[in-house]
């Protein structure tokens, strides 16, 4: 299995390459700018050794990697832009962070293809290349629909990821109730969702249906009375599903104030953005089942091991990103006749990679990805 995995990925890459000779004598040149040094050298290390990986796989000899470390520094990473773009290099793998994008428009005769999941306000030659929001909220949106759910509420965290998030809700135009901007603190959080659970209303209710019945006629008031007494809350809410765009404890503090309202996932559907598989979550059984748009979990492994097999470690997840990358722009440069222009980001066109299927179209990249849930301590695949 893990054989016909892999050949499904690369086996037209492979046939690509057999034909790169009859349309292209010249050298395929590829930049690729990351931190290889300073804070964050460990993740531009794997990227480095991922991007190996995948040109090993390819197997043509036209096609040259060459890396640069930006020191994480925007200055740095247009300086080393332009030594590139001197060498002969129009097509840039990186930056790692959006910040380090921002002088980059001054090379325009470049096209940049970052990692990061953010796509507003990017210099115009720089496409984001990671899951971004629009993919993870259209994933979203087919599981709406195959379960029914019509009545859900967008939670969005009140950070700088906020703009990127109401954006791709436009663009996607998702079917929601309403959507709620939340408090990353803790302690102003738990208010929040008190007041949009109605949490102290439906808390009077059952004081108000004790009095109530302690003063009828009720023959069955004492049974009725103990079994209200055990009960937190009284009362219905006004929607059926909710969607946290948060992460690690971010996410679990937002499902711990449902559940301190009385709303657990036995009363609505808890569904989330891409946790990259976080074990964590299996141990929080009180917040499952929950469910999240994500990459292909089982060529998220094989990758892995494949990995581990060369170098003896385990990849960070942009990594995995940047093993697609390599194949979906030799992919782009085949279908132009080997060709490097500005014209393979802007058509429209597909390639299978291991993350899932890439589309890109007037330089935006999107996902199409898989839905798993968290379930019973594992994580299962819904489709």
């Amino acid at each position: 299995m893990k054989t016909f995995i892999k050949y499904l990925f690369f086996g037209l890459i492979a046939l690509i390459a057999l034909f790169q000779k009859v349309y292209s004598e010249e050298k395929i040149k590829i930049g690729l700018i990351i931190p290889l040094s300073g804070e964050y050298k460990e993740i531009g290390e794997s990227i480095l050794k991922s991007v190996r990986l995948a040109i090993n796989k390819i197997n043509d000899e036209n096609l040259i990697i060459i890396p640069k470390d930006t020191k994480s520094n925007p200055e740095i990473t247009l300086k080393i832009s332009k030594e590139l773009y001197k060498e002969g290099v129009k097509i840039i793998l990186g930056p790692v962070f959006n910040n380090s994008s921002i002088y980059l428009d001054e090379l325009k005769e470049v096209t940049f293809l970052s990692f990061t999941n953010k796509i507003n306000n990017n210099p115009v030659n720089v496409i984001s290349a990671g899951v971004n929001a629009i993919s993870q909220i259209n994933t979203i949106k087919k599981f709406q629909k195959l379960n029914g759910l019509e009545r859900s509420i967008f939670l969005i965290p009140n950070s700088n990821y906020k703009e990127e998030i109401e954006s791709a809700i436009k663009k996607t135009k998702i079917n929601l109730k309403d959507t709620f901007i939340y408090n990353t603190d803790p302690t102003v959080l738990t208010s929040q969702i008190e007041e949009l659970t109605r949490y102290k209303q439906r808390k009077r209710n059952v004081e108000d249906e004790i009095i109530r019945l302690e003063n009828s006629n009720d023959i069955n008031k004492k049974n009725k009375i103990a079994k209200l007494k055990k009960r937190d809350t009284l009362g219905g809410i006004n929607f059926d599903s909710v969607i946290i765009a948060d992460f690690d404890e971010g996410l679990k503090s937002v499902a711990t104030s449902f559940l301190y309202t009385d709303i657990s996932s036995k009363r609505i559907t808890y569904i989330c953005f891409n946790q990259w598989f976080d074990e964590s979550l299996l141990k929080e059984k009180s917040l499952q089942p929950i469910y999240f748009p994500s990459i292909n979990k089982k060529n998220y492994e094989i990758f892995s091991e494949d990995y581990y097999q060369s170098y003896n470690s385990y990849p960070n997840q942009i990594s995995f990103l940047s093993y697609d990358l390599i194949g979906f722009v030799y992919y782009l440069i085949y279908k132009n006749n080997f060709k490097i222009n500005k014209k393979i980001f802007i058509k429209k066109n597909k390639f299978k990679g291991k993350i899932g299927i890439f589309e890109i179209s007037k330089n935006i990249i999107t996902h199409q990805l898989n839905f798993y849930s968290v379930e019973s301590e594992e994580f299962k695949k819904i489709f």
